[in-house]
């Protein structure tokens, strides 16, 4: 059964960062294009970074030049790490291949970002 065991979430002030670790369990990531994702209350989940096997990136807008996304396939994990937080960022995120095959999505990590 596939899981993603994540960490790194929590509180931070404004400008501050964090970095969110993804670990897939009975996955290999290597045959995936990987992301990240949030979900804020009221709100649709959204994409916020990917990763391909070959290693580029995309990036929504909101975050772009903040967020770097990466990817170690040997350890099966997958990382975000989040600079210059802003309280738009708080959320729930998640990660998830990006190719829509119907992993589950667990609880995520909550990341809030308030002073």
């Amino acid at each position: 059964q596939v899981q993603f065991e994540l960490s790194g979430g929590g509180l931070v002030q404004p400008g501050g960062s964090l970095r969110l670790s993804c670990k897939a369990i009975g996955l290999a990531t290597s045959l995936h294009t990987m992301g990240w994702y949030r979900q804020s209350p009221g709100k649709q989940r959204e994409l916020v970074a990917s990763i391909t096997g070959s290693r580029n990136t995309y990036y929504a807008d909101s975050v772009k030049g903040r967020f770097t996304i990466s990817r170690d396939d040997a350890k099966n994990t997958v990382n975000v790490q989040m600079n210059r937080l802003k309280p738009e960022d708080t959320a729930v995120y998640y990660c998830n291949p990006t190719d829509g095959a119907g992993f589950p999505w667990g609880q995520g990590t909550r990341v809030t970002v308030s002073s």
